[in-house]
């Protein structure tokens, strides 16, 4: 009985892959074979992702469509192949593609919901709330902070090339940005490239460490969005995402009690949560 079972349940399966991937052909759109379970991503564990797309990119524009069609896994994905095409995405009709197919959970997993991964109204409010704070006159009020950081930068590497020794220069610049970010966005000194050991940093590092479990939970969220949602998948680690959010609501609660005030981004988000005016921008009301 249960070897019957198992007969249905994967006739099912790969009639249900098939269905699938017979999508874009269906459609008239030219794309690229895909292959259970990776789609169009063989080889990910051993090639950056940027290199296959740009390997799926070369074969659709040699069709000379606007675009063409991919498999993220089992979930079908356009990829655009023109740049004015691109343009009207992003710009001019950017309101009806703002639902990535990103997975966020907003009450079991808050971290993972942002501008980037939101969609539908919740994703239109935010945008036209955070739209002030990304102007150039905002991001230009920053640079003196991301200048402070760079001088630190700089003398770390007088340091290091002194010593004579070989420089890891992806872990140094990895440390420069985790300083960056720590500033600007949380208002904090995070010291890292002081300390490679420094909480900001090794936190940093762990929520872009992924386990093998962590690997199939993003390929659930992906494949059965509306089942991760069902039963409330988290992607982001808990102490990771605890650290996060505790650092955001103490730099908010110490900035609000003392009056504190910086150029730096959490500052404009803060006048927001408060509703007050940014200047140069709108209001977020």
């Amino acid at each position: 009985m249960l070897f019957y079972l198992a007969l249905v349940a994967v006739s099912l399966i790969f009639f249900w892959v098939g269905r699938r991937f017979s999508y874009w052909k269906q459609l008239g759109v030219p794309y690229v074979e895909a292959s259970f379970p990776f789609g169009n991503l063989k080889g990910m564990n051993k090639r950056h992702l940027g290199y296959i797309a740009q390997d799926l990119y070369v074969k659709l524009k040699s069709t000379g469509k606007k675009f063409g069609g991919t498999f993220f896994f089992v979930s079908p994905t356009a990829l655009i192949l023109d740049l004015d095409f691109a343009k009207d995405v992003f710009v001019k009709d950017f309101q009806y593609f703002h639902d990535r197919g990103v997975y966020c959970n907003e009450k079991a997993d808050p971290i993972t919901a942002h501008l980037v991964t939101m969609s539908g109204t919740r994703w239109k409010n935010l945008r036209t709330k955070l739209t002030p704070t990304f102007t150039s006159g905002k991001m230009k009020m920053m640079f003196p902070t991301i200048v402070g950081v760079a001088e630190e930068f700089r003398k770390g590497l007088l340091v290091e090339a002194e010593a004579g020794g070989e420089v890891e220069m992806k872990e140094f610049l990895a440390r420069f940005t985790t300083d960056v970010i720590g500033t600007c966005a949380f208002g904090l000194e995070c010291n890292s490239l002081k300390d490679p050991d420094a909480e900001f940093r090794r936190m940093g590092k762990k929520a872009l460490t992924l386990s093998t479990m962590d690997f199939l939970r993003r390929i659930l969220t992906v494949t059965f969005k509306d089942v991760a949602m069902k039963f409330n998948v988290r992607l982001s680690n808990p102490d990771v995402a605890n650290f996060f959010m505790n650092a955001v609501r103490e730099t908010v609660d110490y900035r609000e009690k003392n009056k504190i005030q910086r150029n730096d981004f959490m500052d404009l988000l803060i006048r927001m949560k408060n509703a007050e005016p940014i200047e140069g921008g709108e209001s977020n009301q």
